[in-house]
């Protein structure tokens, strides 16, 4: 399977060698990376070719790789039915930059494209519909870049007074603690709450 996949990619590379920047075969799939402007030409050529036919659209997956100028990769997963074949197609862009939409050529994409939109803000020019999918209206961020606080930037919950869901800031419940990570089976140097009944002076240790 690799020896064909090996071809199959340097027939790729060949053909759209203006398209195309890198063909490599790991873990049984064949990687094209591309450029982001060439994108459609690239799909359209895998999904059209005769010794292609990735006439499936599977997935289109981001990347977030925050130290990076260009920080995501684009990720496209196509099948080939006729071929009993996978490929990955990659690209990159920043965060202002969009990727052409590759809609009119695999029309499953438009819910794949929203979804990286609202997920990690990576945009795409000429969608008829871009605009989030997943997450509520009103929501802050993308949450799946790597630099999105863990915490979020808003909760929301229902309010019994008000009787409908808000919006308010996060709040933590407790201030952060200073954790000593002792061991549990060791027992901590000092006295706990509670523990008083121990007695003095074995800080709440058991007894050898």
């Amino acid at each position: 399977m690799d020896e064909a996949l090996k071809e199959l990619g340097e027939y790729i590379a060949d053909e759209m060698s203006a398209s195309v920047e890198t063909c490599t075969v790991s873990y049984g799939e064949l990687t094209v990376v591309c450029l982001r402007e060439e994108i459609p030409e690239v799909l359209r050529f895998l999904r059209d070719d005769a010794r292609c036919r990735f006439s499936c659209l599977i997935d289109i997956a981001g990347v977030d790789y925050p130290e990076r100028s260009r920080r995501f990769d684009v990720v496209y997963h196509l099948l080939s039915p006729r071929q009993n074949m996978r490929i990955r197609v990659k690209t990159s862009t920043d965060e202002t930059t969009p990727v052409p939409s590759s809609v009119g050529i695999f029309p499953a994409a438009e819910w794949f494209e929203r979804e990286a939109f609202d997920l990690y803000g990576i945009l795409f020019s000429d969608h008829p519909d871009m605009r989030r999918i997943l997450t509520d209206y009103g929501f802050r961020g993308h949450p799946l870049r790597k630099d999105f606080p863990l915490t979020g930037f808003v909760e929301v919950r229902y309010d019994d007074d008000k009787k409908r869901v808000v919006y308010e800031p996060v709040k933590l419940a407790q201030e952060f603690r200073s954790f000593d990570f002792m061991s549990p089976w060791e027992g901590a140097d000092y006295l706990l709450p509670g523990d008083e009944k121990a007695g003095d002076g074995d800080n709440g240790k058991a007894g050898s």
